[in-house]
């Protein structure tokens, strides 16, 4: 995400007008894709998403290079020195379970180790690196001639690859390893025979962009997903006797010679950097097909994929290639032909749309109205393909009418659109995809198809996602101005920007052209204290300046800016609650923040006047704990009178607490900061009484820093108390013991997972956070609480238990 938040910066940093965040304009339009949440979405809607598990070719992307079964050569424990061949039991991201030869089906001795850190080697690095092989101790007299043993079961194994063992490849995903610049063959779409080769220009999840070689242009660049049985390793034709030729569409781009010239530089390159040929170990083998030559079909339109066609077999090539053309009857006609095979997506028995209520495309030239299969068999002398061709006619993979998915544009396939299933037929489904500026037809794909993703699926991969168009709000815009050295340039309607140089601080004139409820500027003043709640860094990021606009409109937007740019966001969403005076003349504005992976709302009071903007910025930043002038119609220049870069947090919260007795002594009280019912005299060692969160908030632990205003009850966790200890080495525990663990802390709902992973003390210890989010699916708030129970655990082992 913060690779593709850095890709639309620069893209837009071609404009004066920086925009820093999409949120900039309250309108709504084509341009906020990069707002557009499929969560919240959803959750809007009450739309349903299309299970993960019915997008086959996504879920076997995800899966690890290493294979159960596959051997390799590990060092004992008990012996640095020496080594013995381990099976792989399973995998789960990075981390592996193995078993040492000679334990049979015994499951006491498996053990987890990370390919990233663990001293692993193929098989046969022993030999080649004079090292010993050596069984471990506790099986050393299990067998009297171990060597013979070897043979034997090292006989048809596979051994692990030594290119993910060591380096640049070591540990990577099967979708990894195909990165920019690999080179592979493409088999050409109207001729099996043929082939040519193409290099990878872009890598999305598994989708790639091939450009043909000796083309330096993207203008013919093919769009295939790497499990393709179109995509063969580089020397595939010439092992197997086929024909190596660019497509017809392109040999007269160049000569003969330059064609050649430039595949041989193409082998020479990739020798140096050969494609692991673990990247084809998933594509499918082929079935054999029983079409015969002259036999009808019905199939989607491969040049537009809107519409479904009669098609014929015109050419057998084997017994798992055949050629099928569209039917057109027309004296002009040129043939649109096809290569398919027994399991290509979109092809259907004869009388398939009838079954199913669809309109069939009469073949251009018909004479009839009215098409009639029995009819046009009759009068082409031709036969129906039987429905023993089509086996899985009929299987439709879980997708359901009105599920949400992501979708390939077919009109242009470089664009991913959010899509919706209007309807199901059978293994067909019919999408509407959203976020097009022109209407274009509900396009139909196979449910085998590897043009359609889960939800979210170009969100994990950095892609950009054509999201539904929303409505364009009837407010006026409002604009923000950046940094002090660019020209502000201004969507509309168009008011030069002037930077007065004023002395400390002045405040800027109001105006007053459309009314009361209209005003100027709120500056961002980047340089003031930020407080406790509000990420520094985070507030420089912003810009230097809201308005003009519509009063609830700017201030909307400034709040919002203000949430995100927190460290808890819920938590200053929860501090923005009360902020209003009675006489204030307010309009209420439902206000979000994102914390831990969920999304938290509340209705916020916000003025309407401009006269009222002054105080209500100061009694939101007082609310906050941070500078009075941090956000406000008066820009600082210089340094801030009220002196609060010289202050701690510490002390600037005593600060802060006169300047709220000050303001508001008579509407909130100084002993229940946070919203609580407690009088001014209340005990300070009383706790108080929270008010209902509107979110679900962690334990604090204990700091140095005092973000609480001085005379406030407070509830402290010593160090002491947030320290484990352990009874035993976590080195030593069971599946059992690590499920007890878990199942004691805040984490007790994840339990079930160790226990189906079979996660003991050692594969506890090597647990990361990558590897707890990709292995057990995990949202990123759950994640890291978890991955804070394990360091609990890592430091009371080194703490305990290392030397």
């Amino acid at each position: 995400l913060k690779l593709f938040e850095r890709n639309r910066l620069k893209k837009d940093s071609s404009s004066d007008f920086v925009k820093r965040r999409r949120p900039v304009h309250l309108t709504y339009s084509m341009e906020e894709e990069a707002d557009f949440n499929w969560e919240e979405y959803l959750e809007e809607t009450g739309a349903t998403a299309a299970p993960h598990t019915a997008f086959k070719h996504v879920d076997i992307s995800l899966q690890s290079s290493f294979q159960p079964g596959m051997k390799l050569e590990v060092a004992n424990k008990s012996s640095p020195d020496t080594y013995w061949v381990a099976t792989i039991v399973t995998t789960c991201g990075q981390l592996l379970l193995l078993r040492f030869s000679g334990y049979g089906d015994d499951r006491k001795a498996d053990f987890w180790c990370d390919v990233m850190t663990a001293e692993l080697h193929p098989v046969g690095w022993c030999t080649q690196n004079n090292k010993t092989l050596q069984p471990p101790e506790a099986i050393k007299e299990k067998y009297s001639d171990w060597t013979d043993f070897l043979i034997q079961d090292l006989t048809g194994s596979r051994t692990a690859p030594a290119n993910l063992l060591e380096g640049a490849l070591r540990g990577k995903n099967t979708v990894d390893l195909i990165v920019e610049g690999s080179v592979m063959e493409v088999r050409d779409l109207t001729d099996p025979y043929l082939y040519w080769a193409a290099r990878v220009a872009q890598n999305i999840g598994g989708r790639l962009r091939l450009r043909h070689v000796g083309i330096q242009d993207d203008t013919h660049d093919t769009w295939l997903f790497y499990l393709d049985v179109r995509l063969r390793p580089l020397g595939w034709a010439q092992e197997n006797r086929l024909s190596l030729e660019p497509p017809a569409e392109l040999r007269g781009l160049k000569s003969a010679l330059e064609w050649q010239e430039a595949l041989e530089a193409v082998r020479s390159e990739a020798q140096q950097n050969p494609l692991p040929l673990e990247v084809f170990k998933d594509h499918a083998d082929l079935t054999k097909h029983s079409f015969r030559t002259g036999m009808k079909l019905e199939m989607v339109s491969p040049s537009e994929p809107f519409h479904i066609c009669p098609v014929s077999v015109t050419q057998v090539y084997n017994e798992h290639y055949f050629q099928v053309t569209v039917d057109d009857l027309t004296p002009e006609a040129t043939p649109l032909s096809l290569v398919c095979h027994s399991e290509s997506p979109g092809i259907l028995p004869v009388q398939w749309c009838l079954k199913n209520g669809i309109g069939l495309e009469r073949p251009r030239g018909y004479q009839s109205q009215d098409f009639d299969w029995a009819d046009y068999l009759k009068q082409s002398w031709t036969e129906a393909a039987p429905d023993a061709c089509f086996p899985d006619a009929w299987q439709s993979r879980g997708f359901v009418k009105d599920m949400w998915l992501e979708a390939v544009n077919p009109v242009s396939p470089t664009e991913v659109c959010v899509a919706q299933i209007t309807q199901v037929r059978g293994r067909l489904l019919w999408l509407r995809l959203e976020g097009l500026p022109k209407s274009v037809p509900e396009c139909i794909v196979d449910v085998e198809s590897m043009d359609i993703f889960p939800v979210g699926w170009c969100e994990t991969n950095a892609y950009l996602l054509t999201p539904p168009l929303k409505p364009v709000c009837k407010y006026p815009r409002i604009f923000l101005s950046h940094t002090h050295t660019h020209t502000h340039t201004q969507l509309a309607p168009p008011q030069p920007v002037e930077t007065i140089p004023l002395d400390l601080c002045e405040p800027v004139a109001m105006d007053t052209a459309n009314g009361r409820y209209c005003c100027s500027r709120i500056y961002v003043n980047h340089r003031c204290f930020s407080g406790p709640y509000l990420n520094k860094g985070r507030i420089a990021e912003l810009p230097q300046a809201v308005g003009p606009g519509k009063c609830t409109l700017v201030l909307k937007e400034v709040l919002s800016m203000l949430i995100n740019a927190a460290y808890k966001p819920g938590r200053v969403l929860r501090e923005l609650q009360d902020v209003e005076e009675q006489h204030w003349d307010c309009h209420e504005e439902t206000l979000k923040a994102k914390y831990k992976g969920k999304t938290y709302r509340s209705s916020i009071r916000i003025v309407r006047l401009a006269e009222q903007i002054p105080d209500f910025c100061r009694r939101v930043c007082v609310k906050l704990q941070c500078c009075p002038n941090l956000f406000s119609p008066v820009q600082v220049t210089g340094q801030c009178p009220e002196s609060c870069s010289m202050q701690t947090k510490t002390k600037y919260s005593e600060r802060m607490c006169v300047w709220l007795l000050y303001l508001c002594v008579h509407v909130w009280k100084l002993s229940k900061p946070f919203g609580g019912e407690e009088s001014l005299e209340a005990k300070p060692t009383r706790r108080r009484k929270k008010r209902k969160a509107i979110f679900v908030q962690k334990k604090r632990r204990s700091s140095a820093v005092d973000y609480t205003p001085a005379g406030s009850p407070q509830v402290e966790c010593s160090e002491a108390e947030c320290r484990l200890v352990l009874e035993r080495n976590p080195l030593e525990w069971s599946v059992e013991d690590v499920v007890t663990f878990i199942t004691s802390t805040d984490c007790a709902a994840l339990a079930n997972i160790f226990q189906e992973q079979d996660i003991d003390g050692q594969a506890l210890l090597l647990l990361t956070l990558p590897t707890v989010q990709e292995c057990m699916e995990l949202k990123l708030g759950p994640a890291i609480k978890l991955c804070h129970q394990i360091e609990r655990v890592k430091v009371a082992f080194y703490a305990q238990y290392a030397n």
